[in-house]
């Protein structure tokens, strides 16, 4: 909440700041503000008034309007993040809510690792002695997510 001297200094600085833009010229006579008239004299506020919607993209009876079908095939393509690091374990400890001890193949490191919201989500049941793709975060290498479990 501001007082109303601090709602005027802010309404004040809005006002120069878009009479600026407007004198330099990043916004045209069209622009979408529209000045309001207000009980205040001297003040003025702008609002902003949506551009019209371009028709091009009508669907009509469901399909787009360039003809091309709108259900895709195929699986989606997995998105790949760069911050993470993918590596193999094996489990070797099962503990409560779907936390597991995993020994990393490379390093014989052991992270503590919960099941991402798809192997969740999908009831994939990892057992004691699993292979599985785990992702450390960079942040903590202590700990990670069981992204894939090998068959």
């Amino acid at each position: 909440c501001l007082s109303s001297g601090s709602r005027l200094v802010v309404q004040i600085i809005a006002m120069k700041l878009i009479s600026l833009l407007f004198t330099v010229g990043t916004f045209a006579a069209s622009s979408a503000f529209a000045p309001l008239t207000t009980r205040t004299p001297g003040v003025a506020t702008f609002r902003w008034t949506a551009p019209p919607v371009a028709r091009s993209s009508v669907l009509v009876m469901g399909k787009p309007k360039d003809g091309s079908d709108s259900k895709k095939t195929g699986p989606k393509p997995r998105k790949v993040k760069d911050d993470v690091i993918e590596l193999e374990g094996q489990v070797i400890e099962s503990l409560p809510n779907a936390m597991f001890r995993v020994e990393l193949q490379p390093t014989n490191s052991v992270v503590l690792a919960t099941i991402s919201g798809k192997i969740r989500k999908n009831y994939v049941r990892i057992l004691v002695g699993d292979t599985v793709k785990v992702e450390l975060s960079p942040y903590d290498l202590t700990r990670g997510r069981i992204t894939f479990r090998n068959r």
